[in-house]
């Protein structure tokens, strides 16, 4: 089992997570479509930076 103290793909993915929140906060208020959208987006930023990110050696 790898430590979880050194896996930083979860990181990676709540961390684009937040990123989208953050962004669709200001467009909240234009369209709920948007809002959704940027947390979409952010999610699947944190996936591709995720994909990049060197495994931990156990």
């Amino acid at each position: 089992m790898t430590d979880p103290t050194k896996d930083r793909s979860a990181l990676a993915m709540g961390g684009g997570t937040m990123v989208g929140l953050g962004i669709g906060f200001f467009y909240l208020t234009t369209s709920v479509f948007i809002f959704v959208g940027c947390i979409l987006a952010g999610i699947g930023v944190g996936l591709l930076v995720a994909a990049f990110i060197p495994k931990a050696k156990e």
